[in-house]
């Protein structure tokens, strides 16, 4: 039988108020009090911090403060990163970030969504606690990408490797690699050209 952390990594509908997501966020808002409160300077200690947050995390990476994630440990970041001040990564499911890539402030990155039809979304004889269906679908950005200021990207989204993502965008679907991209919703533009 499936655990509720089984069901959400599938994609599945899953009780997001189950002790084990609990425990986690528990962990991680501690880490993430410590890890905000640190000065700029402090960078060895920073990545300490982070080493124990995230699932997995490469060289020279610097994540700007504030920084806000749920659950750390489904966020997995390749060498040469740069996230800057102010990002939100619901990582419910697995984001992935892949190499010399940029993203800018206020970047959110969402894995956790609900059902459209509301009959499916509200869960009979719900409590105040939990009332809706969850489920939760991986996000990832591959090598040598640009996410712009503000941009929002939704469940279930790949960006392809070399992509720029114009700021303040919503990107709702695949992109494919090495595309300019930008809008809400985020339309490739055109193809970058590839040295």
């Amino acid at each position: 039988m499936k655990t509720e952390l089984d069901k959400c990594m599938a994609g599945e509908w899953y009780d997001c108020h189950d002790p084990i997501f609990i425990t986690q966020k528990g962990k991680t808002r501690q880490l993430l009090a410590r890890y905000n409160a640190l000065p700029y300077e402090e960078k060895k200690t920073k990545q300490e911090v982070l080493k124990e947050m995230f699932g997995s995390i490469g060289n020279n990476v610097s994540v700007g403060t504030p920084f806000l994630c749920d659950y750390g440990c489904n966020i997995h970041i390749g060498d040469n990163v740069s996230v800057n001040m102010n990002c939100s990564f619901i990582d419910c499911n697995k984001i992935t970030i892949g190499s010399h890539v940029l993203i800018a402030s206020n970047v959110q990155i969402y894995t956790a969504t609900h059902p459209i039809e509301l009959s499916e979304r509200l869960i009979p004889g719900w409590t105040p606690a939990y009332f809706c269906r969850t489920y939760a679908l991986p996000v990832t950005i591959e090598d040598g990408c640009w996410i712009g200021g503000g941009v929002i990207i939704l469940p279930g989204v790949t960006i392809g490797k070399g992509c720029v993502i114009g700021a303040g965008s919503v990107v709702t679907k695949n992109i494919p690699a090495d595309s300019l991209a930008v809008g809400n919703p985020c339309r490739v533009i055109r193809e970058i050209n590839k040295k």
